[in-house]
C-alpha cells in the first residue's frame, strides 16, 4: 500500500530546517501508527513537487531516516516503512488538544441515554460465548458468498453496483423478497410494496418516524428489544408497555388509546415465546375496532425449527393495518445490515422519502451480492443447515439447564436463545462480570425492561448461536456454580 503525498503538510511555525521537518513528518507518522510497516513512501520527486521544495531536501531527509531504520530502500522500487521501525506509541502518549467547547450545553439531543446491550469486541476469545446475534463461521457458506460478491463486481452487474437508485432498490433483490421470502410467510405483495432497509433496526426507525409524534401513543411489549425503546424515545411519543405471557402480547391488554402497536409474534424478544394464531387474529380484530396500526417485527422467523411457523400477522391482515419487517442480518450475518419492510403504498411512500433523505438507499453491491446468493439457492441451504445445528444445541442446552437446576423463564418454537430467571437475590449484571473471569459470556436482562418502573435484575439471556455444542454443558455448569457462590 502506498502513502499519498497529500498526507504531508509543512508547518510554518516548525523550529528547524525543512529537512528536519520532513524527517519529523515521516517519523511522527510511523510513531503514531498512521504509517505502517512495508507501506511505500512517496518518491522524493513527487513529495518535493507537492511541498514546493527542493528534491535534494527530501532525499537528505530520507537518507537520515534510512540510517535510523525508520525506512528502508528497495532497489529502484523506492522507499518503504521499515518492518523493524520503532513501534507506534500508545494512544495515551499522544498529545491532546485542549477543548474549550461546552459540549454538555451544546448537544441538543442525547442518544447515549438509550439502553444498549453490551457485547465485548473480543467475544470470540471467550470459550463459552452465550451471547446473541453473532455468526458461527463454521455454519456460514464463505466460498459461495465470495463467489456471489465477485459476480456482483462483474461487468454484467456493474450498473447495479455503481448506480444511484435514488429512492429505489436493486430490482433483483426486491423481486426475490416479493416472490420468495414473503410467500413463505403467507404474504403476497407487489414489488412496489417492498422497501429494502439497513436491517430491522433501520426499518423500526423509519416506521416510528413516519407514524409517531408527541401526541400519539405507541404500545410495546415488556420486556422488549432495547433498541426499540431508544427509537421511540426520539419521537417523544407516549409509550405504554404491556407485559407478555406464554403467548406473547395479550390483545385485551392493549389500551384503546393506542395508535401503533409493536410486536414480535414469531419469537418474542427476548423470551422467544410464539404468539398463537388465535391471539394474532384477536390482535387484528382489536386493531380494526380501535383503529390502530401494527408493526410486525418478524424476529427470527427462519429459526422456527421445533414446529411449523404460524402465518405472519401481515398474511392475516385484510385492512392494510400491518407493516411487516424482516431482516437478513440474523439469518446471514450481523454485519450485512440488510432487511426490508412491507406495507401499504401510502405508508411506504413516506418511508421511502425519509430513507432517501438520510441515506438514499443501502449499497448497491451489498444488495446485488445478497440477491445473487439467495437466487442461487445458497440462502435456503444456509437456513436449513443453521436450523439443524441450532436444534441440536437447543436440546443440549435444555438438558444442561435442567441438570443444573436453572430456571427457563420463556421459550417458543425455536429461535437462538433461552430467556432465563435467576433467584431473586441474584443481580445478573454482577453475575455476568464474575463469569467473564471463567471465560463465560451471558447477557443481563435489565436493558430489556427499559421504560416504566424499576427493571428486575435477575433475568438474563443465554444464546446458542455462537457456541459449539461440545462446550455448552460445561458452560452451563460454570454459570450454575457462579450463581450458587
Amino acid at each position: 500500500m502506498a502513502i499519498s503525498e497529500d498526507t504531508f503538510f509543512l508547518n510554518s511555525t516548525f523550529e528547524g530546517t525543512l529537512q528536519q521537518q520532513i524527517q519529523s513528518l515521516v517519523a511522527e507518522g510511523i510513531l503514531s501508527g498512521r504509517f505502517r510497516p512495508c507501506e511505500k513512501l512517496p518518491s522524493s520527486r513527487r513529495l518535493a513537487k507537492h511541498l514546493g521544495i527542493s528534491r535534494i531536501t527530501v532525499t537528505l531527509a530520507y537518507t537520515e531516516l534510512l540510517a535510523d531504520d525508520y525506512i528502508t530502500a528497495k532497489g529502484r522500487s523506492g522507499y518503504y516503512v521499515s518492518d523493524t521501525a520503532p513501534q507506534p506509541r500508545m494512544k495515551r502518549d499522544l498529545p491532546r488538544k485542549a477543548e474549550t467547547v461546552d459540549w454538555p450545553r451544546l448537544i441538543g439531543t442525547r442518544y447515549t441515554q438509550a439502553p444498549q446491550l453490551e457485547k465485548p469486541e473480543d467475544w470470540h476469545k471467550y470459550r463459552y460465548p452465550f451471547i446473541y446475534g453473532q455468526t458461527d463461521p463454521t455454519l456460514f457458506d464463505h466460498a459461495n458468498w465470495r463467489l456471489c460478491a465477485l459476480q456482483a463486481l462483474g461487468l454484467r452487474n456493474f450498473d447495479a453496483m455503481t448506480s444511484d437508485y435514488f429512492e429505489r432498490d436493486d430490482p433483483k433483490l426486491v423481486e426475490f423478497i416479493a416472490r420468495h421470502s414473503l410467500p413463505r410467510r403467507g404474504i403476497l405483495a407487489n414489488p412496489d410494496e417492498v422497501l429494502v432497509t439497513l436491517g430491522a433496526q433501520n426499518a423500526l426507525w423509519l416506521a416510528a418516524e413516519v407514524l409517531l409524534n408527541p401526541t400519539r401513543t405507541a404500545v410495546v411489549e415488556r420486556p422488549c428489544y432495547p433498541g426499540l425503546s431508544g427509537i421511540l424515545s426520539l419521537t417523544r411519543c407516549q409509550i405504554h408497555s404491556v407485559d407478555v405471557d406464554d403467548g406473547g402480547l395479550a390483545p385485551e391488554a392493549v389500551p384503546a388509546s393506542a395508535d401503533v402497536v409493536f410486536v414480535t409474534p414469531s419469537h418474542h424478544c427476548p423470551t422467544t415465546v410464539t404468539m398463537p394464531l388465535e391471539r394474532r387474529r384477536a390482535l387484528l380484530a382489536r386493531a380494526a375496532k380501535d383503529d390502530f396500526l401494527v408493526i410486525e417485527d418478524d424476529y427470527e422467523f427462519e429459526m422456527s425449527f421445533l414446529r411449523p411457523p404460524s402465518p405472519a400477522l401481515k398474511s392475516l391482515d385484510d385492512e392494510g393495518r400491518v407493516i411487516h419487517i424482516g431482516s437478513f442480518s440474523k439469518s446471514l450475518f450481523p454485519g450485512l445490515r440488510l432487511g426490508y419492510m412491507v406495507g401499504p403504498q401510502a405508508f411506504l411512500r413516506e418511508a421511502r422519502a425519509l430513507r432517501a433523505t438520510v441515506l438514499r438507499h443501502p449499497p448497491g453491491h451489498v444488495q446485488r451480492t445478497a440477491a445473487t446468493f439467495m437466487s442461487l439457492g445458497h440462502y435456503d441451504a444456509l437456513i436449513k443447515r443453521t436450523a439443524t445445528a441450532f436444534k441440536t444445541r437447543r436440546r443440549i442446552m435444555a438438558l444442561a439447564i435442567k441438570e443444573h437446576g436453572l430456571e427457563i423463564a420463556g421459550g417458543g418454537n425455536g429461535g437462538s436463545s433461552f430467556w432465563m430467571r435467576a433467584p431473586g437475590g441474584v443481580d445478573t449484571r454482577d453475575l455476568a462480570m464474575r463469569l467473564r473471569d471463567e471465560s463465560v459470556l451471558i447477557e443481563p436482562g435489565a436493558p430489556f425492561f427499559s421504560g416504566e418502573g424499576t427493571p428486575p435484575h435477575n433475568y438474563f439471556r443465554l444464546a446458542y448461536s455462537s457456541i459449539p455444542e461440545t462446550r455448552i454443558s460445561d458452560g452451563i455448569a460454570r454459570i450454575a456454580k457462579a450463581m450458587a457462590a
